[in-house]
């Protein structure tokens, strides 16, 4: 029997030396810059996989250096080839794509993948590969329920998965010589998935509800909270959308690259699977909604989707539609509650939602600007726009705090309340947020994302229970 510790090492690549897939990672891409080329991969499909392959290939470019690699799995390639071992990358990609990552490791003698029509997976693979060392002649390290033919003609298998079920089939097709135990995605990594910290902007749809003092009405409490759920779980699956098409921005964001499908803790079948599910929920929760409503989250989806595939990159459209995202939810929460939200309402929401996307903006390019680049990935603004977006930020701000003014000294209050002095209070607390929001921004202590930030900061807390406190006196008789 061969000595295994001096056979050549075989890695596939899918699964095992990275933590996602080529050809999901190659129909993405293709699905975000030329969607009408999607129709025609059942055409490519039915031709065959490899030519599948090849063709998503031809018109896509995968940036190998970016992808999530899995760490455990190279340092065993470059410890064998160290030892003098021929290392190869086995693997059903396209050969361009292979060639690529083989490139990018430095850490392959040998690269064996798909080309023409034959793709190069389970029995095929074992052929070629029996073919290259003989039967019994390499160590295969691979993920799945394919490779266990490959396992069959090897001389010793590397399993890569969390699953118990496959260890023990490829015991069975081969001498195990080490396991590699991949993390199995968690609740935590699921809540992260479809960003459930974000579901506190939808407290926005209650809005409404509280403008109009109608908290008393049960049935409009009912309705604003189905509304908080279906707002949340169309908002998730609109996210799951966003993180699978920014797969390759995320992946060089410092912070966005953490992200489950960025750094493959999920699979993209994984998200993929999990869209139309939370889609499902919102339809069912919508059932029980008025109309207005379900047009109104159509509508919030349609643009977010539009915002996910063409407009982020739009300089100030994509600012102006993440405030109107925001304000939307506001308009949502009146459709579900038949409450017709002021005038003053929306227009301090706009406002207000607008100096908070450029903070957004603001901050990736300080970001940027300190990793020496020009602009930030999957975005228009360059860092040279920086003071345009801080005066336009500062600005928008302040004008939403004067619109809260105008509405505290107009005549629209009505009965609403009857301390009005109290209303005054509101304002100083607002004025020192915004202000110290984009102080914090200027000096690069902000997080890119203001109600992540607002959410954790203790001093947003005590202001909004000033802000609360000076709501309830000017209500009392």
């Amino acid at each position: 029997m061969a000595d295994e510790s001096r056979l050549p090492l075989c890695i596939d690549c899918d699964g095992t030396l990275i933590r996602t897939d080529l050809l999901h990672e190659s129909a993405l891409l293709l699905l975000k810059h030329s969607w009408f080329s999607v129709l025609l991969l059942p055409l490519w499909l039915l031709k065959g996989k490899a030519f599948l392959k090849q063709r998503i290939a031809e018109r896509v470019q995968l940036d190998a250096a970016t992808l999530p690699y899995n760490e455990d799995v190279v340092a065993l390639t470059r410890r064998a080839r160290s030892e003098g071992r021929t290392t190869v990358l086995a693997t059903a990609s396209p050969r361009c794509q292979a060639e690529a990552v083989a490139r990018h490791l430095g850490v392959f003698d040998q690269v064996v993948a798909t080309e023409g029509e034959v793709n190069l997976s389970g029995p095929r693979k074992a052929a070629r590969l029996e073919q290259m060392f003989g039967r019994g002649g390499f160590v295969y390290a691979g993920n799945g329920s394919t490779d266990l033919p490959v396992w069959a003609a090897s001389g010793g298998a590397i399993v890569v998965s969390p699953s118990r079920a496959l260890q023990r089939a490829a015991a069975l097709a081969a001498t195990v010589l080490q396991t590699i135990s991949l993390p199995k995605p968690s609740l935590k990594t699921f809540a992260k998935a479809v960003r459930l910290h974000q579901w506190s902007k939808n407290v926005l749809v209650f809005i409404p509800l509280l403008a109009a003092h109608q908290t008393s009405d049960g049935q409009a409490v009912v309705a604003a909270l189905l509304a908080f759920l279906a707002f949340g779980l169309c908002a998730s699956a609109v996210y799951v959308i966003n993180d699978l098409l920014d797969l390759p921005a995320d992946r060089v964001h410092a912070r966005k690259r953490n992200r489950p499908f960025a750094c493959g803790a999920m699979s993209i079948a994984q998200g993929v699977t999990l869209v139309p599910l939370l889609l499902a929920g919102t339809v069912t929760v919508c059932t029980q909604l008025p109309l207005a409503f379900a047009g109104t989250l159509l509508a919030y989806f349609a643009i977010t989707c539009l915002y996910s595939f063409w407009l982020k990159n739009q300089v100030v459209v994509d600012v102006m539609l993440l405030a109107s995202l925001y304000t939307s939810r506001i308009i949502a929460g009146a459709a579900a509650t038949a409450i017709v939200p002021s005038f003053w309402l929306l227009a301090f929401s706009m406002f207000m939602f607008l100096s908070l996307a450029i903070v957004k903006r603001y901050s990736e390019m300080l970001v940027a600007r300190e990793q020496h680049k020009d602009k930030a990935a999957g975005r228009g603004y360059l860092v040279s726009d920086m003071p345009v977006l801080l005066s336009q930020g500062t600005a928008a701000g302040y004008i939403a705090i004067l619109v809260m003014a105008l509405y505290v000294n107009s005549a629209d209050l009505g009965g609403l309340y009857p301390n009005r002095w109290a209303l005054w209070m509101v304002l100083p607390p607002l004025l020192y947020w915004i202000t110290r929001v984009w102080m914090k921004a200027h000096r690069g202590e902000m997080h890119d994302d203001p109600v992540v930030f607002a959410a954790t900061d203790k001093q947003s807390w005590l202001l909004a229970a000033w802000i609360a406190a000076a709501l309830w006196l000017a209500t009392v008789h």
